[in-house]
Parts: C-alpha cells; sequence; structure tokens
C-alpha cells in the first residue's frame, strides 16, 4: 500500500485518508496493468492545480466506472480532461468526474461511453466563447449544468435523443449564457419539453432486470446484455448480435403496432438463444455471398421453429415483427430482387397461412417443414437444403446494383456471426480479455466504497453517486465495562423485565366463538346444548381456534457518533457519549430477552468523499462479549452527514424478513457537514433518505438528545421523533421508547 500511495504522489490530507478503502475496490476490479494506469491518471489529476476534489472524485469513482465499460476506457477519458484542462472549462472536470460512473453503469459499454465524451465535447468545443473569433476566452456556461444533469438524462433518453437535445440547445441558446445556463440545468419550459419530445420507446437500461429474468426462468440461460446506440452510425446500423463478452441488444426498442418495446427484446433474446442452443458453425470459405445469405435464413427459421415448438405462442410475436412482403413487389427486370424472396421464404417458412403461390417457394416450405419432422435436425441438413435452394432459384437480375429493400429486414435477428468460421491465416490467434483478479499476495483492507445519491433541494434532482460510506467493523475494547454498566442500572433492569415479561411472545392463543374450528369449546357448547333443549336457539360458534402470538420484528439501531458526542451533558458529570453507551448497552440487552433480530451500527462522516459506517452488532450476532467489546470502544469524532449513514443502513434492515422493520436514530444534533455551507441542504437530504426508507416499509423513528431540536427534526421526520431534553434520563427513556413502539 505504501509503494501505491508513492505512486499516487500528493499531499492531499483528504486523499490520504480515504486511500486505503478506494485501493480495496481498485484492487478487486481493475488488473495489474488496469491499477497501475489508474494511480497514473489520479496523480496526473491531482497535479492539474483544481484542488482535491478531481483526484477524489475520479479516485472513488473509476472503479465502479471501470467495472462497467472496461479499464480500456481511460485513455478516452483523460483524453477529454486533458481537452477541458487546455481550455477554459478546467471547472467542468470536477462535475465531468463526479458524474463518470453513473454515466458509465446506465451506458455499460465503452463505445457507448465514448459516444457520450464525443457528445460533450462537441457542446464543449460549440459554446466556449472568444473575444476575437480566433482563442477562446470564456467557458461554456452550460457545460457544468450539463454534466452535472448527465445521469438524469441518461435515466430517460438515449444517446441519439440526447444528442439531439443537446443540438437544440446549442442551436438556439450558443449566445445567451443565462438562457444556456438554464436550458442544460433543465430549468427552462422548452429544455423540459425538448426532453419529454425526445423520450421515447423501452430502453434496455430499464428492463434489464425483468429481461435477465427472462432468460434465467425460460431459457435457462444467461449473459450480459450490453446496448449499443443506432444513431452514431449512418451507413450500416448495428445488428443485436452476441460473442464472447455478452449479448449487444439496441439501447431502445419502440413499439411496433401492438408489440411493446420489452417483447421486441423478448423475441430477439429467444432467437439469440436458440442459436446458441441448437446452431453449430459453418466453415464458409468457399461459399459465395448468397448461399451464405440463404443459409442464414433457412437457420433462422429453423431455430424460430425450435422455439415455437417450445413455446406455440412465439409464433404470434414473430409473425406480428416478421415483415411481410407481397409477391410482386419487386420487378426482377430493373432490380435484384434476392432480398425479396429470401424475405418471402422466411414467411412462408414461419406462417401456415402465407398465401404465396409461387412453386419453387411451395416446394421448398415442403422440403424445409420435411426435414424438421425428423426431429431437431442440424445446421448442417439445413444448410444442403439451402444450397440446393440457391442453386434451383438463382436469377441474372440478383447481381444488379439497384436492390428492393422494403419490408425485408428481420429486425429482431442477429447478424448470424456465429453460424460462421472462416480457415484462414491468423484466425486461430483470438485474443480474450483478461478477466480482473486479485493476486494471492495482496492484502484488501476494508470493503470498497457505497456510494449513494444525495438530494438537492435547490435543484429539486439527486447528486448521483455524491456520499461514499465505508464500513468496517467497530473496533473493540472491554467488554467488562458494558457489564458493569449493566449492573450500574441493575433496579432499572428489574422494571423492564417486567415490562418485557408483557411483551413477549405466547406460544398459543385461544380464539373462541368460531363456527369452525380445531376443538370444541366446553363453557360455549354447553350453553347452546341448554338453550336448545330450552327451545332457544342455540349458539353455532361452539368451536375454538388456535393462533401463534409472535412478534415479527427487524430493528436497526444507528447511532450518530459525531465530535459533538463529547461535551459534557447538562446537569451531569457524565459525556454524552457515555450516557449514549449506557442507554444503547440497556436497550441491546432488552431486545436480546425480547429475541427480535436487531443491529446496532454508528457513523460519522468528514466531507462526502469519508462517511464512515462502523458494524457493532450484526443480525446474526448475539449480544455477547464480542458485541460488548465494540460497544465499549465507542469514541466520536468528526460530523454528521445522516441522509447516506440512513440508506446504507436501510441496505441491511431492507433485506431482513419481517413484518414490520423499524430503524432508531439516535442523534444529539441536526445534520450537517464541514463541506456544506447551507445548513438546510443535508437536512433536506435527511429528509428525503427518511421518505424513500417510509417508501420501502422502514418505519424510521428519531430519538434527539438535542434541547433545540424541535427547529428541525420535524422537517425530516414528521411526528416521528422523541427530544430528549434531560439527557441524563436517556438509559431509562430509550428502552421505554422502543417498547413503546413495538407493541
Amino acid at each position: 500500500m505504501r509503494a501505491y500511495w508513492a505512486q499516487v504522489d500528493t499531499r492531499f490530507p483528504q486523499v490520504e485518508e480515504v486511500f486505503e478503502d478506494v485501493m480495496a475496490e481498485a484492487l478487486a476490479v481493475l488488473t495489474r496493468e488496469g491499477v497501475d494506469a489508474y494511480l497514473e491518471a489520479g496523480r496526473v489529476i491531482g497535479k492539474l492545480g483544481r484542488g482535491v476534489e478531481p483526484m477524489l472524485a475520479f479516485l472513488e469513482e473509476w472503479p465502479s466506472t471501470a467495472k462497467a465499460v472496461g479499464e480500456s476506457a481511460l485513455p478516452a477519458v483523460m483524453t477529454l480532461i486533458q481537452r477541458l484542462q487546455k481550455s477554459p472549462n478546467g471547472k467542468a472536470i470536477t462535475p465531468f468526474l463526479q458524474t463518470l460512473a453513473p454515466v458509465a453503469r446506465r451506458l455499460q459499454s465503452q463505445e457507448q461511453l465514448q459516444h457520450y465524451l464525443d457528445i460533450t465535447l462537441d457542446l464543449k468545443t460549440r459554446t466556449t466563447g472568444s473575444i476575437h473569433g480566433h482563442h477562446t476566452t470564456f467557458p461554456s456556461p452550460g457545460l457544468p449544468e450539463f454534466l452535472a444533469q448527465a445521469p438524469a438524462l441518461l435515466g430517460q433518453l438515449t444517446l441519439a435523443g440526447l444528442k439531439n437535445w443537446v443540438e437544440y440547445g446549442i442551436r438556439n441558446y450558443r449566445t445567451h449564457p443565462e438562457r444556456q445556463k438554464d436550458y442544460f440545468s433543465l430549468q427552462s419550459a422548452d429544455s423540459r419539453a425538448v426532453l419529454q419530445r425526445e423520450r421515447h420507446g423501452t430502453l434496455l437500461v430499464d428492463v434489464e432486470r425483468k429481461l435477465d429474468l427472462y432468460l434465467r426462468g425460460l431459457w435457462r440461460d444467461h449473459d450480459h446484455l450490453v446496448p449499443y446506440s443506432t444513431a452514431f452510425d449512418e451507413i450500416r446500423k448495428p445488428i443485436p448480435y452476441y460473442d464472447k463478452l455478452g449479448i449487444r441488444l439496441p439501447d431502445v426498442y419502440d413499439d411496433l403496432g401492438d408489440v411493446s418495446g420489452i417483447d421486441r427484446y423478448r423475441a430477439t433474446l429467444a432467437h439469440i438463444v436458440g442459436h446458441r442452443r441448437w446452431s453449430e458453425a459453418q466453415v464458409a470459405d468457399n461459399w459465395s455471398p448468397f448461399q451464405r445469405m440463404a443459409v442464414e435464413c433457412f437457420e433462422d427459421c429453423r431455430i424460430e421453429s425450435l422455439l415455437i415448438r417450445e413455446y406455440p405462442g412465439l409464433r404470434k410475436l414473430f409473425l406480428a415483427l416478421h415483415p411481410n412482403p407481397v409477391a410482386d413487389a419487386c420487378d426482377p427486370e430493373t432490380t435484384s430482387c434476392l432480398r425479396h424472396r429470401m424475405a418471402m421464404l422466411s414467411r412462408a417458412l414461419l406462417d401456415p397461412d402465407h398465401g404465396y403461390l409461387d412453386t419453387d417457394l411451395l416446394d421448398y416450405v415442403q422440403r424445409f417443414h420435411a426435414v424438421m419432422a425428423t426431429g431437431k435436425s442440424s445446421t448442417k441438413d439445413i444448410a444442403a437444403l439451402a444450397l440446393s435452394y440457391v442453386a434451383r432459384t438463382r436469377r441474372q437480375s440478383d447481381q444488379f446494383a439497384r436492390v428492393h429493400f422494403a419490408d425485408t429486414v428481420v429486425d429482431y435477428r442477429d447478424d448470424n456471426r456465429q453460424l460462421w468460421k472462416f480457415i484462414e491465416a491468423g484466425d486461430e490467434e483470438e485474443a480474450f480479455d483478461e478477466k480482473r483478479r486479485i493476486e494471492p499476495d495482496e492484502e484488501i483492507r476494508g470493503l470498497p466504497p457505497r456510494h449513494y445519491p444525495e438530494w438537492d433541494y435547490g435543484s429539486q434532482t439527486y447528486r448521483p453517486d455524491w456520499a461514499s460510506v465505508y464500513e468496517a467493523l467497530h473496533p473493540s475494547g472491554n467488554a467488562a465495562d458494558i457489564d458493569r454498566l449493566l449492573a450500574k442500572h441493575g433496579a432499572l433492569a428489574k422494571r423492564l423485565k417486567k415490562m418485557l415479561d408483557l411483551l413477549k411472545p405466547q406460544d398459543k392463543v385461544r380464539i373462541r366463538y368460531q363456527e369452525e374450528g380445531s376443538e370444541l369449546d366446553l363453557d360455549v357448547a354447553i350453553r347452546s346444548l341448554i338453550d336448545f333443549k330450552g327451545g332457544a336457539t342455540p349458539d353455532p360458534r361452539i368451536n375454538m381456534s388456535h393462533r401463534t402470538d409472535g412478534r415479527d420484528i427487524a430493528v436497526m439501531l444507528l447511532l450518530d457518533l459525531s465530535e459533538s458526542l463529547n461535551d459534557k451533558a447538562a446537569g451531569s458529570t457524565q459525556t454524552i457519549l457515555e450516557l449514549s453507551q449506557e442507554a444503547v448497552s440497556l436497550l441491546a440487552w432488552a431486545i436480546e430477552k425480547l429475541g427480535d433480530p436487531f443491529a446496532i451500527a454508528g457513523f460519522h462522516s468528514n466531507t462526502r468523499h469519508d462517511v464512515r459506517y462502523l458494524h457493532i452488532k450484526g443480525y446474526g450476532e448475539h449480544f455477547d462479549d464480542d458485541v460488548k467489546a465494540r460497544l465499549a470502544a465507542m469514541e466520536a469524532g468528526y460530523s454528521t452527514r445522516m441522509g447516506a449513514a440512513m440508506r446504507h443502513a436501510a441496505h441491511y434492515l431492507a433485506a431482513r424478513p419481517a413484518d414490520k422493520k423499524l430503524m432508531l436514530v439516535l442523534t444529539d444534533g441536526r445534520p450537517s457537514d464541514v463541506d456544506t455551507h447551507d445548513e438546510r441542504l443535508l437536512i433536506e437530504d435527511a429528509r428525503r433518505a427518511a421518505n424513500e426508507l417510509d417508501q420501502q416499509g422502514i418505519f424510521t423513528y428519531c430519538i434527539s438528545l438535542d434541547p433545540k431540536a424541535d427547529e428541525y427534526v420535524g422537517d425530516i421526520f414528521g411526528r416521528q421523533f422523541t427530544v430528549i431534553d434531560h439527557i441524563e434520563r436517556l438509559p431509562e427513556r430509550l428502552p421505554q421508547l422502543f417498547m413503546a413502539l413495538t407493541k
């Protein structure tokens, strides 16, 4: 690690504090060459004279960027940074790096990222101002705003839509700096209108999880789905395909008639899965383009016929997407009708009601179905049939330069590159990407950081990947210290035990007065019999059943461990930290007695780049000496970035299988940090985090030790808070509050 630090060659203390943690993620993601390039790039960015922010952003964001698009994208990223540095747009480097990782995760391929970099460079070049028209003098007003909004824009637009949206802004506001800012920050009405106009179709990134489940569940297959854009290839549009790196699909599919975009993705994936199951590569060196086209057509139809056998409903989907060429639409006297004939044949092989009358077509449809009737057939058998079809139907006009294309493109099919192999020098020397790995002798300390968004109430948008949370196991102390604290509060523990006995779940509870039940309720049955003998209508509810009276609650206790906890509590000789330690120990003892699964964690922060999350007790641990030792070693320091800590705690709590999920936040002050000057910023972010948790079914409740908490705590937690003015009573009040919340 010292060698890595020397390679970075920086004296920024903020970088030194998080360096081991970011290196842990880098070593897990990057190859050894990638790590060297990563450190060298970090060193270069640190020497730009732009302060610590660009360097911190790069060191934190690049490993997850490389994981999404590949570490070979680094030279292109550094080229753009150098172009920005050499222009008046040096201040745009920081927002570019801060949003690079979420942009890369949205684009998912190096090709897509390069298109994004080209759009950025074009915006920079065309909106950077000049006095005399020769040397650029003024920075682009809209570039930093665009870079900050890029993740949100790509969440709604394809790269083609983004390109059109940017082009509109450049064309209309290149000479209006303030309007340009409003446009690229999504503040102006026409900016939002153009955005809405460019939104269309089903984005691959939005349905990627559904498609992955579709592959696994329906086809028992799985691969990485890599999007590509169709907006930047004007001569030849890309076609879906698959290779060793994954399945390549368009980044967006529009609805086509009654077929939705996601169903178009499903049709493409089904076709590709069929090739992966049943197709075999053929040697293509001695075959003409016409012969190869015919083999591909017949093999595509064989694959789809086998898919339809497995799921008959696919026929309707394939035919809805397959073109239906008109028989006499192509004139063979003036035009090459080769593609037209192949499209008609493909339609006829799949559609029993095709309606075509061509003799050769009907003959080969019959031959195809005869071959398929023998079983699954094979690529070799189908290729022989295709070559026979070529020999019979070849025409002189097939060589004409004018080609009929209308209704001949079957766009859900891949490009069939996997069907062919070539016996040529050099083809056997295939290069494979080196898998990222960790060397056996490398030691990784801690866990890689998790990046969380932060709410900017000014712009009413999220800042993506804004806060970096580093988690670790809390250091240990002397467990006997906690035992002494529990003994000190022995009288309170006895009172609490009586309350706990009332809350403990009972194994069985009788439910009486049931018409149907597991056993007879004798008291009610005798009373009903007496009524019957006396001529009155008897009560038919003479049975009873039982239910288990249990508690299904998961609890997360989140402790603010900021510097202010070292202050002495008013009217007490103890610090707030010591009183919190006693209260948490008693609460943990009480929850352990109840048997509810619970976890304890502490947090503090030193800017958004360094939010520390310390595990004190996990859900799988009992309140034993190991946990007590960590609790005994509690220390306070730094600041209170509450929103990021709440989101990270929810990451663990949301995964618990419980009917009720409760997060208790124990804090002594308002959310704040040294890198924020607006005191409302982190309060609003914490409020947003509490709303997010509520949507996940997590009930948040705050116990505040700040006498002035009424000024802000209600803004964050609504009515779900308690302010404890007399902090010395915290050990008594905290367990009582918990029991009141979980009755």
